[in-house]
């Protein structure tokens, strides 16, 4: 029968092809990543930070106000949207191991689309890399992912670096409070001005046909490394820092808050944290720029009517709140992203309210696109909020971590927050979201919440079924597992 519908849907063509030629275009897709990005921008309310070009993506197209990643690290989060699946599921819990050690016949989304007839380039980050001298020649990219790949590297990673402050010696540069402003380099010299250059060449390349583009900036990731005109929008005495309750941490498991302990974070002083803060806001504004420059070639080239535009952060970034700075732990502030949809169909300036995650990024652009899935994904595709940003919409959103050998389990409903660690064994938390935005209360040991607490636990139950071994540690097994086979 559907061959039959097949060959009738193609006559029909053949008899009418000016029917046939009014077929819509199949949709471009402009995927832009950036790095350590919390929701600190102007359309997201924050009362300094300028972000001028994210609002206006966010103006055209839908603003999700409670998008969560699914591991608040790089390679798991990235991993995870780009294969649709959970980290349970790719097993990547660090910065070492690849998903294809376990799956490796799984599709991403740009292979999905390359699958279909799309062009599909990478510029810059997408998937994780290591040190900033080794992007290109090492890291964790996924080659079956792309027709093309450019990695540029400016100034603030090949001349700048024995310049850059950091408050934090006894940390790399990379995981570090550290920062500076560049007092001669311009834009168009530093790596992300050179992602949004070579991003806009491709486009002016590859216009006339169907693409996925990935622009992966590097910022606002540390080392804090801008132009000086961007840490000149931010007068240091307007920036603040938090400061932690007495005895807060007293009903809080330690886990918790084992990221990167609780303050004075990493024994730095309160100015030299607001010097960090300022360096990390110059740098949302410098990338935010970059942005800008992008979008405004899509509507240069005029593919702004068919191209849909994702922008998402791999996770958040704390910035003192807990006592913690950057990620790595379970609160709102670490797996709360910054997500934003617009494109052919979607409803201009809405704001969504819904609980998201990002592994609904996959199904959606599939969506977009009638692309047939192989598989079942857990994620779900996002077009009926697109269209209708308040439509019913019933699920939760789950993030997790490790802790060395154990892990963190959390569930964001839109009254709760509540986390496991070590299945309960290491501790539990519960923050009331309304009361408590700033999840500074944890209720789970007052036995007035307990059907609270019992009714979340089977939310965690569910999604986290059985024990799943990590990584690096799964790897490490198969190996033995094949040497023991090759010996018999």
């Amino acid at each position: 029968m559907k061959t039959v519908l097949r060959l009738l849907a193609i006559l029909c063509a053949w008899a009418h092809p000016a029917a046939a030629a009014a077929s819509p275009p199949r949709p471009n897709v402009l995927f832009i990543a950036v790095d350590d990005m919390n929701n600190d921008l102007g359309c997201y309310g924050s009362p300094i930070v300028k972000s001028p070009h994210i609002d206006r993506l966010a103006a055209r197209g839908v603003r999700f106000e409670r998008a969560y990643c699914q591991f608040p690290l790089c390679s798991p989060s990235r991993s995870s949207i780009m294969t649709g699946l959970r980290p349970d599921q790719t097993r990547v819990f660090d910065l070492q191991y690849h998903f294809r050690a376990g799956i490796p016949d799984v599709v991403t989304i740009p292979q999905l689309f390359m699958r279909h007839g799309y062009f599909a380039a990478r510029v810059g980050k997408i998937y994780h890399y290591g040190n900033p001298g080794d992007i290109g020649t090492s890291g964790l990219d996924d080659a079956p992912s792309w027709n093309e790949v450019v990695n540029p590297a400016g100034r603030d990673k090949t001349t700048l670096e024995s310049e850059i402050i950091n408050h934090t010696p006894q940390r790399g540069l990379g995981s570090a409070l550290s920062f500076l402003s560049d007092r001669s380099g311009r834009d168009e010299d530093h790596t992300d001005g050179k992602v949004a250059t070579e991003a806009i060449r491709i486009l002016e390349k590859h216009r006339q046909e169907p693409f996925f583009l990935a622009v992966g900036f590097y910022k606002p990731h540390t080392p804090y490394v801008a132009p000086k005109k961007y840490f000149d929008l931010y007068p240091i005495e307007k920036i603040t820092v938090p400061t932690m309750p007495a005895n807060y941490t007293d009903t809080v498991p330690e886990p918790a808050l084992l990221s990167t302990r609780p303050w004075p974070i990493f024994n730095v002083t309160p100015q030299q944290a607001r010097e960090a803060k300022q360096g990390y806001y110059a740098a949302i504004s410098f990338v935010d720029a970059q942005i800008g420059r992008v979008l405004d070639a899509l509507d240069r080239l005029g593919l702004r009517e068919n191209t849909v535009v994702v922008f998402w952060s791999d996770h958040g970034y704390s910035l003192g709140t807990h006592g913690l700075w950057m990620k790595q732990n379970c609160f709102e502030d670490s797996t709360r992203v910054p997500f934003v949809i617009a494109g052919p169909g979607v409803t201009a300036g809405g704001v969504s309210p819904r609980l998201v995650e990002l592994i609904d990024v996959y199904p959606t652009l599939a969506d977009f696109a009638a692309l047939p899935l192989s598989k079942p994904l857990p994620g779900a595709s996002l077009r009926p909020l697109l269209a209708q940003p308040n439509a019913p919409w019933n699920r939760p959103a789950f993030s997790q971590v490790e802790r060395g050998g154990f892990p963190g389990h959390t569930v964001r409903t839109p009254l709760w927050r509540y986390t496991e660690w070590d299945n309960g064994k290491k501790g539990r938390e519960l923050y009331d979201e309304q009361k408590d935005p700033g999840e500074m209360n944890n209720l789970a040991g007052q036995p007035a919440y307990a059907a609270t607490i019992s009714e979340l636990q089977s939310l965690v139950k569910k999604n986290w079924p059985e024990p799943v071994t990590g990584g690096k540690a799964e790897a490490g097994a198969k190996k033995k597992r094949k040497e023991k086979n090759a010996g018999n």
